[in-house]
């Protein structure tokens, strides 16, 4: 591999946790021809802070050259336990197509390369269909639940929906053509599993990207449907600064910190992605503490030379700032508006009738026209 080619490597490799077969990107990269890769999302829950990774990880494949899809899962998002509902499956989609444009831009991203692929477009082909029946016969119900273990909601009896999900998103490799897939760890089984289906029905085995998990905000994975461990993409600043203040961050420990993974995983690779990598934060007496690189944070946040305190209100400050042009994107535009109330409609609250009691009629205040009947005359 010439210097060119493996500079483009490089690229396509940095920020990873893993990659999987990757003499597979080498080997296009040799013949000098653009890597096509995909990303997809379900169409579920609305976006958090943690989908700037993937959106960090596709600006440097575009800056590397790789022709980039982004799938918006739509079927896979009904498939999954029913998270969306068929009739806000539509609105949704549109709305994640508008936020993942409005985070890639955020951190100066162009996005007129970006290619976005609807799954329902061509999930309901013939051929596509006739391919999901040809490896529902050749994949075990034990190896379907294992690929989509970290992936698909998980519950006793569960539906026939959830195995199907993983068998979908092995043949969306294929038939959007791409060469890798990237995804994060909590898809690492599907993967695996990927490489090992696509051959069984005569298609090639692909490459994949593996990105790491962010840590939640209240620990473990950061999720959609965990309100305290995630940080809307819309949330508004004060809703930003109450949620990190809220986190779980105890002084010298570094390891599930949801509050550290924020600057390791988004606000330093965004901050090098506009052109100057660092961290900082403001003291009041003597000079900010200033990373470039998170091993630096760590230790000092390990030695207790960065508090907490001090860590909280640096992250609140940087994420309220790389936020802000999301936050004005939406404001400016009343389509986004619209379709954000018609794909995350209020819940409906329903007011409490009532409950008349029937305290009979011989009581103060009985309705008159209940009245005793007269005793007979003596």
């Amino acid at each position: 591999m010439d210097a060119a080619a493996k500079a483009r490597f490089d690229l396509i490799s940095d920020n990873l946790a893993e990659i999987l077969n990757p003499e597979l990107i080498e080997s296009i990269l040799v013949e000098g021809r653009n890597p096509r890769v995909y990303w997809g999302t379900a169409t579920t829950g609305r976006p958090h802070t943690g989908y700037f990774v993937a959106a960090l990880k596709i600006a440097q494949l575009l800056a590397s050259g790789c022709e980039v899809v982004v799938l918006l899962a739509d079927i896979h998002a009904f498939l999954d336990n029913l998270k969306a509902p068929l009739e806000l499956v539509e609105n949704r989609a549109k709305y994640y197509r508008k936020i993942i444009t409005a985070i890639l831009e955020s951190v100066g991203v162009p996005t007129e390369k970006l290619e976005f692929v609807l799954g329902s477009s061509y999930q309901k082909s013939p051929d596509y269909v006739m391919d999901v029946y040809r490896l529902s016969s050749l994949v075990s119900e034990h190896d379907a639940k294992k690929a989509g273990a970290e992936i698909v909601k998980q519950t006793s009896n569960a539906p026939l929906s959830g195995l199907l999900y993983p068998i979908l998103q092995v043949l969306d490799e294929e038939y959007l053509k791409c060469d890798a897939e990237l995804g994060g760890m909590d898809q690492r089984k599907l993967f695996a599993a990927a490489t090992e289906w696509l051959p069984k029905i005569g298609y090639r085995k692909r490459a994949h990207l593996v990105t790491p998990m962010v840590a939640g905000l209240s620990g473990g994975k950061m999720s959609s449907s965990e309100q305290d461990s995630k940080i809307d993409l819309l949330d508004p600043p004060e809703t930003i600064s109450k949620k990190i203040r809220k986190a779980e961050a105890a002084p010298k420990v570094v390891e599930e910190n949801g509050v550290i993974a924020l600057v390791e995983f988004i606000l330093l690779p965004a901050a090098e992605l506009k052109g100057t990598k660092e961290f900082r934060v403001e003291r009041r007496e003597g000079e900010p503490l200033v990373y470039t690189n998170i091993q630096q944070l760590r230790e000092d946040y390990a030695n207790d030379v960065l508090t907490p305190q001090l860590l909280k209100a640096a992250v609140t400050a940087a994420l309220t700032s790389l936020m802000a042009p999301i936050q004005e994107a939406y404001q400016a535009s009343p389509e986004w508006q619209e379709i954000t109330l018609k794909a995350y409609p209020p819940p409906v609250v329903e007011k409490k009738q009532k409950k008349v009691k029937d305290k009979g009629t011989r009581f103060p205040g009985a309705n008159k026209q209940q009245e005793l009947p007269e005793r007979p005359k003596q």
